[in-house]
């Protein structure tokens, strides 16, 4: 995870600087605000932004980032306790507003904490009403059930999802879910259906004899 640091004080730096690296966060350290102005076309994880900058004030800075990187997770990391300053900085579009001094572990489990919201709004979803599939971890919604699928059970419900209520034959879905791949026994469709049934019942995959399969609108 890359980290871009905005902090002129040069022992507050240092040790944000040396606390993010131990855990493993690569760290762009800007002691300027018109400096991290140019920084924003970087391609970072997320911002740590301090409000009393040379140059720039970090406002301004934080104005700059709403505009030109938007999706950019953002923590201003200030002294200024004024309540008037937190609201300004949240209302400018920061995802938290921690107070100096603080003390590292607590700004490390606020950052964890900013990049899980993050990854949650960001996640890809495909589905229905009644079912839900989560493309990047593969868990799937149907009611109140949730269960992981396997990858081969996550394509086939992806090829039936993507047409909700048609009817799609075995030659289609083979091909979506096995590529091709000609070692595919002649059950194994049958299998992965029965598989995803047993999780989340009969009704979720509906068989029409002779056509194919599908879910419904």
């Amino acid at each position: 995870m890359r980290v871009l640091l905005v902090e002129d004080d040069d022992m507050v730096g240092e040790a944000m600087q040396l606390a993010l690296r131990q855990a493993h966060f690569v760290v762009d350290w800007i002691r300027d605000g018109r400096k991290a102005l140019g920084a924003l076309f970087a391609n970072y994880d997320m911002a740590l932004l301090d409000l009393g900058l040379p140059g720039c004030d970090g406002m301004t800075v934080m104005q700059a980032l709403q505009k030109n990187a938007p999706l950019l997770p953002v923590m201003i990391v200030s002294a200024r306790d004024a309540l008037d300053d937190r609201i300004r900085g949240l209302d400018l579009g920061a995802d938290d507003y921690i107070l100096k001094p603080f003390d590292m572990p607590e700004l490390l489990a606020r950052m964890r904490s900013v990049q899980r919201r993050y990854r949650k709004q960001n996640e890809r979803h495909i589905g229905t009403d009644a079912i839900r599939l989560n493309l990047d971890s593969l868990c799937m919604c149907v009611g109140e059930i949730e269960a992981p699928l396997s990858q081969r059970e996550a394509s086939l419900m992806q090829a039936l999802l993507a047409r909700p209520g048609a009817i799609r034959s075995r030659e289609a879905l083979e091909r979506e879910v096995y590529h091709g791949d000609d070692d595919v026994s002649s059950n194994a469709l049958e299998f992965l259906i029965y598989s995803i049934r047993r999780k989340f019942g009969q009704s979720t995959i509906r068989n029409v004899r002779g056509m194919g399969w599908a879910v419904a609108k």
